[in-house]
């Protein structure tokens, strides 16, 4: 009997025992593909010499030293690399341990800094429905994610929450890309206007949204739009890029991709590449200077923000990305669809395959032609990742992809060291799970 209390409760789990490279091995010697990073998380799959050298070089050297006292060479480096590829020069970091202490710290930002200008009525955080923001009580109250609130709704903030910006099941027929980005931006606008710009914050969305809805881009002019309401109405835009960022989608920052240029930007996950856990918030320096005049201080913390062997790791993860592989990403990525799409398109139970990247996602229905998702009931999400762990294949399936309960997707997240094998070598295993699940 484990003293240890499970993600899910009522489960049993395999124990990995090593990992290299793609693949992880339980100990039974069992070997599984990674294609999902876990939870999009080991951009530089698993026992990459570089990131565990600089772990234990820097353990030898400094392991702690509490950041109210002494700022250490890997925050201070790390620091000035995350700035210098944000689009604004003097850009601040904000370290964090992951992604949902980095959307709880964005939100304290923005609301000590609209303190800071002398307007602290200034709190509603507006986001978008099936979205997730993180396991905090903050962020779990921006997200949009139905079940992942549910259980604590009396004590969430029930703050206003727009569509997502969701092609394949709100775009009209007659609708252009950009007619329906401009439309469906205009619900912030309504929004914000409902709440009253004197009492609204912040704006926070995922430019690709991930575990939700299966990897969803906006519609190119989106974001532009976006951008456009939240300065009309001076409105902060904070991009939580936690998933979709940190080279996933091609570039550093995805943001850079829609032509805007976010107010705060969240990191995490691919920042430490499972090596050690880190985040981040990037803020303009207009943010900062406001709160500093102001307080003198940031009236938030955590016991290991700035950490310097999670440093240590995140610098050396960024020195891999420099030497060529984060411009390999959006070629991988091509690959990666035309695989797919080739493999799966008309697979009768596939209704949309869809990504930026080497971030892809795989929308299941009932019928292609009508869009129907499963019932609840039949529970695909949780026989998708049964099927998948048979095949030795780790993906990231979920569920409410329709309406928050309705609908099932499975996300694909590869390493960026992937190579074209890898890929068949999905392809393989995803064809025997498909037919497991749908043909079973």
């Amino acid at each position: 009997m484990s003293s240890v209390f499970y993600r899910d409760p009522g489960s049993t789990y395999p124990t990995a025992t090593r990992a290299e490279g793609m693949y992880i091995y339980d100990d039974s010697g069992r070997e599984y593909l990674d294609m999902s990073g876990g939870a999009a998380v080991s951009c530089l799959g698993h026992g990459h010499p570089d990131v565990v050298r600089a772990v234990q070089e820097q353990a030898e050297k400094l392991s702690f030293a509490h950041t109210s006292f002494f700022t250490n060479e890997p925050q201070e480096d790390l620091a000035a690399r995350l700035a210098a590829r944000f689009s604004e020069k003097d850009a601040k970091v904000w370290f964090t341990s992951g992604g949902s202490e980095s959307n709880e710290s964005a939100l304290k930002l923005a609301w000590q800094y609209w303190r800071a200008k002398g307007q602290p009525d200034k709190t509603i955080i507006i986001s978008r429905q099936f979205s997730y923001h993180g396991g905090t009580l903050g962020a779990t109250s921006i997200s949009g994610s139905v079940f992942r609130r549910e259980p604590y709704e009396k004590v969430l903030h029930d703050w206003p929450r727009i569509a997502p910006c969701y092609p394949y099941r709100n775009k009209l027929e007659d609708e252009t890309d950009r007619e329906y980005g401009h439309r469906a931006a205009q619900e912030l606008d309504e929004a914000i206007r409902l709440a009253g710009p004197e009492n609204v914050a912040a704006f926070i969305a995922e430019p690709v949204v991930g575990a939700t809805l299966g990897v969803v881009p906006a519609v190119p002019g989106y974001f532009e739009e976006i951008r456009r309401i939240c300065d009309h109405h001076q409105v902060l835009f904070i991009a939580d890029e936690v998933m979709c960022g940190s080279g996933r989608c091609g570039t550093f920052y995805v943001h850079d991709q829609e032509n805007v240029r976010p107010d705060m930007v969240s990191i995490a996950k691919g920042l430490g590449g499972g090596y050690q856990p880190i985040g981040a918030v990037i803020a303009r320096n207009f943010i900062c200077d406001a709160i500093r005049d102001d307080t003198s201080a940031f009236a938030h913390g955590h016991t290991y923000i700035g950490h310097a062997i999670a440093c240590a790791a995140g610098v050396a993860i960024q020195k891999c990305l420099d030497d060529g592989l984060l411009a390999s990403v959006t070629g991988k990525g091509e690959h990666l669809m035309t695989l797919l799409n080739k493999r799966f398109a008309d697979h009768p139970h596939v209704g949309d395959i869809r990504g930026r990247g080497l971030f892809v996602g795989m929308e299941f229905v009932s019928d292609q032609k009508s869009k129907t998702a499963f019932p609840v009931e039949q529970g695909i999400p949780g026989k998708l990742k049964n099927a998948a762990m048979r095949n030795g294949l780790i993906c990231y399936p979920g569920g409410g992809t329709v309406d928050g309960r309705k609908g099932a997707h499975l996300l694909l997240a590869p390493p960026f060291i992937a190579e074209d094998q890898h890929f068949e070598e999905l392809a393989d295993r995803l064809d025997k799970m498909l037919h497991s699940v749908f043909s079973g």
